[in-house]
């Protein structure tokens, strides 16, 4: 969701409504991702880095994000959508925590479409709280289960295994483990990286980089990216694949 600040100064608005802007966008797109079928949609809304800017400008993407809150909750109640936020929700303030909190669990049964929202994210932190869980559950493992088993090598053998971090406990134990790795990820203002924004799991994903701003994103840009997926869908199996 790159462009917003740039939106507005090309189009000589206040400061401020290119975040308005990107809101909104954010908002079509997701109506366009469910009219088209797109089961899951994952949006990079704020980063950790991002509470370096103005207050001002935090205090103004915290406000949309409680606004974007409320409508999805509307939505909610009409349409099976599943709300995920994933992100260090502690950095949040009390009130958007748990706003956050409660339509995570007034639309957890859904699962037709999912909306994943980013937020106080970055994969760096990602990575790190998913080694720190993991630590945190082998510890506890070691503990309370460990001490229990008796003095048999071949038990001991398994209990090493046990005792070791992972894949598959790094993956679950991530803020993303909440929705499949992504097909697609989708850069605006021309920008030809990541900026954090989920490296391990986007290793096998095509990388469309448009140079529209975000808020100027529309259906037909979506459809484009869509269309060139499916035509390089086999390579990107394969490629799943020899990761399995």
């Amino acid at each position: 969701m790159d462009g917003n600040r740039r939106y507005a100064k090309k189009k000589l608005l206040e400061e401020g409504a290119g975040h308005d802007a990107g809101a909104m966008a954010l908002l079509n797109l997701i109506i366009y991702c469910y009219e088209l079928g797109v089961k899951y949609i994952t949006a990079y809304a704020f980063s950790i880095d991002n509470f370096r800017r103005k207050p001002s400008e935090v205090q103004k993407v915290m406000d949309l994000l409680k606004e974007c809150m409320t409508v999805l909750a509307k939505i909610a109640k009409h349409h099976p959508i599943k709300v995920n936020f994933a992100g260090n929700l502690e950095l949040l303030n009390a009130e958007l925590r748990d706003e956050a909190r409660k339509l995570m669990g007034a639309t957890a049964e859904y699962s037709k479409f999912v909306v994943t929202i980013c937020v106080c994210y970055c994969c760096t932190d990602d990575i790190v709280h998913s080694v720190e869980e993991s630590c945190r559950e082998k510890r506890y493992y070691h503990s309370y289960i460990g001490d229990s088993h008796d003095d048999d090598k071949d038990d001991d053998d398994k209990d090493d295994e046990r005792h070791m971090i992972n894949l598959v406990d790094i993956e679950k134990n991530m803020y993303m483990a909440v929705t499949p790795d992504p097909d697609i990820l989708i850069r605006t203002g021309n920008k030809q990286r990541l900026s954090n924004f989920l490296q391990w799991q986007t290793c096998h994903s095509l990388l469309a980089s448009l140079s529209t701003d975000w808020p100027e994103i529309g259906v037909w840009h979506l459809v484009k990216v869509v269309i060139d997926f499916q035509q390089n869908y086999d390579y990107f199996v394969r490629k799943r694949l020899q990761r399995l």
